[in-house]
């Protein structure tokens, strides 16, 4: 019993995995060993095929915006919420910077980019041309 809890005290959480990645610059995604399928939110099993058999890759952060929303809340600024079809095959949640939330559209290129914040965040901007 002693070694099983000192295996599992070693395993590190998906979550801190990924906020390691993004603390480093980059974007962090996990994909199936078993049947190859490219994961996000991190997590401990494949919700495909039920594998724990997971690693951990990095993204090259350019995907193409696959839904958009603007969010208006009082006395603040709209600002949009974003899903992100991701090159490598997931769809991320996030958000656009330096566009307006009305101006945001489907089908646009964007690239990842790290800001700081409280915590480092995963943020896309436009992808030019």
């Amino acid at each position: 019993m002693e070694e099983l809890s000192e295996k599992k005290a070693s395993v590190e959480a998906p979550v801190v995995a990924y906020r390691r990645h993004l603390e480093n610059g980059k974007l962090g995604y996990q994909r199936c060993t078993d049947c190859s399928a490219a994961l996000f939110y991190p997590r401990v099993l494949c919700p495909f095929c039920g594998s724990s058999a997971l690693e951990w890759c990095e993204s090259v952060g350019r995907g193409t915006v696959y839904a958009t929303t603007a969010v208006h809340t009082r006395n603040r600024a709209p600002h949009n919420v974003v899903l992100v079809d991701l090159d490598e095959g997931f769809r991320m949640m996030s958000r656009i910077e330096g566009v307006p939330a009305e101006e945001v559209e489907i089908g646009t290129r964007v690239r990842f980019e790290v800001h700081q914040e409280d915590e480092p965040v995963a943020v896309f901007v436009r992808e030019e041309s």
